[in-house]
This record gives C-alpha cells, sequence and structure tokens, in this order.
C-alpha cells in the first residue's frame, strides 16, 4: 500500500512538472511618454513612466488537450498585496492601463484539470514586477522666457520651472524624495517667440500611495 501511494505521488509529481513547464506567461508595456516597448517574463522586473498600456498573454500549452485549464490574472499595487488587486481577469489575453505611479505586481494562477486522472493542480507563477513613476510635463513651443514654480497648499516650493529644464518635467519629488500624495500647484510665466505672454496656474494631483501629513506650519 505504501509502495502504491509512493507511486501515485510520483506520477503526481511528475504531472506538476509537466503542466509547470506548459506556461510561459509574458507582460509586454507601452510607455506612451516615453514611446518604448518592454517585454517582461515570469520574475522579471522593470521601471517605466505613465501610462502605460500592458499587454499580459498566458502562452499555455494544452499538450493536445490533455487537461482542461482556466487562467486568472491578477494586477495589484505592490503596497497592497495579490489578495487586493486592482484587476482580476480569466482570460488567456489581458489589456490594461496603469496611469498611477507606484509599484505593481502582476501573477498568473492558472488551474489544470486532467479528467483522466481526476486531478486537479494549480499553478502560480512567479511576480512580474512593474514600478511606475511619473512626470508632470508641461507642453509649449517656441518659448523664449520661462519663469515657473510648483508649491504644496501651503505654499512652500517643491520645484522650479526654467526654460532649461522645462522639457524634463517634474518627477514629484523635492530634495531627491518623493513628495506626499496630495494637491500642488503651478505658477508658471513665459513668454512666446511672438512675443506673447502666457500666465498658467494649474492644480497637480499627486497619488504615490503615501498620506499629506496636516500642518499648520508655513512650511507644510
Amino acid at each position: 500500500m505504501k509502495r502504491y501511494s509512493l507511486l501515485i505521488l510520483a506520477a503526481l509529481g511528475c504531472f506538476v512538472q509537466l503542466i509547470a513547464q506548459s506556461t510561459a506567461p509574458t507582460v509586454s508595456f507601452y510607455s506612451q511618454k516615453e514611446q518604448s516597448n518592454v517585454e517582461l517574463n515570469a520574475g522579471d522586473e522593470s521601471i517605466t513612466q505613465a501610462p502605460v498600456d500592458i499587454t499580459c498573454i498566458a502562452n499555455i500549452d494544452d499538450n493536445g488537450g490533455q487537461y482542461r485549464y482556466v487562467c486568472e490574472w491578477r494586477i495589484y499595487r505592490s503596497d497592497e498585496g495579490e489578495d487586493s488587486p486592482v484587476l482580476t481577469r480569466f482570460d488567456e489575453e489581458v489589456t490594461y492601463t496603469l496611469t498611477q505611479a507606484g509599484g505593481y505586481g502582476i501573477k498568473l494562477y492558472t488551474t489544470f484539470v486532467d479528467d483522466s486522472k481526476n486531478d486537479t493542480v494549480e499553478i502560480v507563477s512567479d511576480e512580474i514586477k512593474v514600478v511606475v513613476n511619473d512626470v508632470y510635463t508641461v507642453e509649449y513651443e517656441s518659448l523664449v522666457k520661462v519663469s515657473g514654480v510648483i508649491v504644496n497648499r501651503w505654499g512652500k516650493k517643491m520645484h522650479t520651472f526654467t526654460l532649461e529644464n522645462l522639457a524634463d518635467g517634474w518627477d514629484g519629488k523635492q530634495g531627491g524624495e518623493p513628495v506626499k500624495d496630495g494637491v500642488y500647484f503651478l505658477n508658471l510665466d513665459a513668454v512666446g517667440s511672438d512675443g506673447l505672454h502666457y500666465r498658467i496656474k494649474k492644480a497637480i494631483n499627486v497619488l504615490k500611495g503615501t498620506k499629506e501629513v496636516e500642518s499648520s506650519g508655513a512650511d507644510g
């Protein structure tokens, strides 16, 4: 009886190994700002700029229909975990756009059933990590003079724009450290090559997963 049980376990182990080798999930993404395509395999990690269009492909080999399978993709914020996904889909191919900055994890859960042996096995892929940075940019053309500043709600300066750095945008940091979530304000004066004077005032929402602490001080 013991030998028989060991044989069953060995057969099941081969079955699991065979199935695991039949899954090769990939995630390809296109950064609209960087205009670049990247393909990631299970266990890979990449950093990119938002917004990001991602395509998740299961790439499952069904071994000639030997077993049935159901796919479940989970996309989740890294600080919240896979049990609180921002998206769950039961398709072999899934497309989604990441618009907020932060770290994201992507996993494929695949349930295989071999009806002839009455076996059910779930395979969970290694995590694919995508870190999304967000850069605020000001669209412009033919400017000859620029003076601008981004401040928090208490008026503390977060970033300064000049003609030289306007194209680089603002990466949501102050002094090399990410700013807290909240509303920030852009005040920008510019002069075009046509002599026209432009004044821009705009609110900027920063969402990176950290909370801003209330403060009564002028420095925030």
